[in-house]
């Protein structure tokens, strides 16, 4: 579950876990502006709703460009990855890079957002056809299809996915 996150004068800038927006609603750098009907988490003692959008408290002020995007393709994968070996965490260029398939074709695997993520030469050479599994490899993060993909100050977003609140936020 996921939470948007908008600049002080409300502009969208980002999407977070939804563990990390509380953290920076306890670290006092963002409000809550909406949450998630029904969806809770209990501590000990308290019981918290799910926020839905936060936005931050003080001057921070990015704007971007939107672009109805969020398509599949080599450099969404890459951007959605934090342009990182999803294997071995390596920083990657842009133009050195490969992608790989979670579940090999060979073992029925597609290309989807579901089963594609970036990896570096060296690490893609290393699973080869198998899964990260078989060859004792464990990915950063599980392969998504992203809300919102940032690339080169633009935010891309896929309307279909995007929850209903963060809508009116959004142009």
């Amino acid at each position: 579950m996921e939470t948007l996150v908008l600049s002080s004068a409300y502009q969208p800038m980002s999407h977070v876990s939804w563990q990390k927006a509380i953290g920076m609603w306890f670290a006092g750098k963002v409000e809550i502006l909406e949450i998630y009907e029904n969806r809770t988490i209990r501590t000990v003692d308290e019981i918290f709703h799910i926020p839905s959008i936060v936005r931050f408290v003080g001057n921070v002020i990015k704007k971007f460009e939107f672009n109805k995007a969020g398509k599949f393709s080599r450099d969404n994968v890459y951007y959605r990855d934090n342009k990182e070996c999803q294997y071995c965490f390596k920083k990657l260029s842009r133009y050195n890079f490969t992608l790989d398939h979670v579940i090999p074709v060979s073992q029925g695997g597609r290309r989807t957002w579901e089963n594609i993520v970036t990896c570096c030469h060296k690490c893609n050479q290393k699973k080869g056809s198998k899964t990260p599994k078989q060859v004792g490899m464990v990915l950063k993060h599980k392969p998504v299809k992203p809300l919102l993909i940032l690339k080169d100050n633009k935010l891309s977003f896929n309307l279909c996915d995007i929850p209903d609140a963060w809508k009116d936020y959004l142009p």
